[in-house]
């Protein structure tokens, strides 16, 4: 067998594997969308995605009102009400906090990236319950406030700690050329900046939207009025009753749900994938640079842009 043939060989049996992979994976979302218009026997006794008799009812119920108070569409406009503003502060806030990690030098910057980095590591489980007594005290529980308003002071640093890497593979030399051309810090972050940081903006505002478009826990803390109720919220509810439910309707609901983040993740799709790509890249460089130098990339130098590695 010569050396085109084994090539070929490989080739088939690395597609096929895939292929086959990445139908496993796709597969429980296509019977999803077959499960719609199945009544609730045929769900439980057949896997194949394929109706035999197609319904329609569980689409047509979708939209009904449960309760008088909420419905699907509601729901989903509450949750967007979060989602929306979460996200467009998320990536001011972090891109301000990561652009004066990475660019700037003050006092306390290596205790205060330390606490940030520490607080990755903590549990949001461990944080519900001071949080719910302190924002109970600002009169902000059964309200959306609980749930954005962090987001204006990057809560969220695992957003700042993944745009200062991005920050820190670009070159500080456009920077200076913006400020010989008369820009302050502020015009450089939004011109020179930003423009280069888009692929990691859109990947931050992806994770954020899917994440808080997922969110059940923090909307049940806080959330106390049916009307204001989440999607997420809205779908655990419909499967509460004391007799049978049509899980056809709750596949419908769930679908539908869906189809917004699934439709923003495909139009910046091409983004989000050069927004990893660059982190992955960034990340490994860092990795060989610990394990040859045996310092860490991420300590900062007094001169606030300056790692231990890059300076040897």
């Amino acid at each position: 067998m010569t050396r085109e043939q084994k090539r070929k060989i490989s080739t088939v049996i690395r597609y096929t594997l895939l292929i086959a992979v990445g139908f496993i994976m796709v597969y429980p979302l296509i019977w999803m969308v077959g499960a719609t218009f199945k009544t609730n026997s045929e769900i439980f006794t057949s896997a194949w995605f394929w109706p035999k008799n197609p319904v329609f009812d569980g689409y047509e119920n979708a939209f009904k009102n449960y309760g008088g108070k909420i419905n699907l569409i509601l729901s989903m406009l509450n949750t967007y009400k979060i989602v929306i503003p979460k996200v467009v502060f998320t990536i001011v806030s972090a891109t301000i906090t990561a652009y004066g990690f990475a660019r700037f030098n003050f006092k306390g910057k290596g205790f205060m990236f330390s606490m940030m980095m520490a607080t990755l590591f903590l549990p949001q489980v461990v944080l519900n319950a001071p949080q719910y007594i302190m924002f109970n005290k600002w009169g902000w529980t059964n309200s959306y406030l609980p749930l954005v308003i962090p987001s204006l002071f990057a809560a969220d640093t695992y957003f700042v700690f993944m745009l200062i890497q991005f920050l820190r593979g670009v070159p500080k030399e456009l920077e200076e050329a913006a400020k010989i051309d008369g820009c302050n810090a502020i015009k450089t972050l939004w011109y020179v900046i930003v423009p280069m940081l888009k692929p990691s903006l859109v990947s931050c505002a992806l994770f954020q939207f899917m994440w808080t478009s997922n969110d059940f826990m923090g909307p049940l803390i806080y959330i106390s009025d049916m009307e204001k109720y989440t999607n997420s919220i809205y779908l655990r509810m419909s499967m509460d009753g004391d007799v049978g439910f049509q899980w056809n309707r709750i596949l419908a609901m769930s679908l539908i749900s869906i189809i917004p983040s699934l439709i923003v993740f495909f139009c910046a799709q091409g983004s989000f994938i050069d927004g990893i790509a660059a982190g992955v890249s960034r990340a490994n460089t860092d990795y060989r640079r610990i394990l040859c130098h045996g310092e860490s990339s991420f300590a900062f130098k007094r001169n606030g842009n300056r790692t231990a590695t890059e300076q040897q």
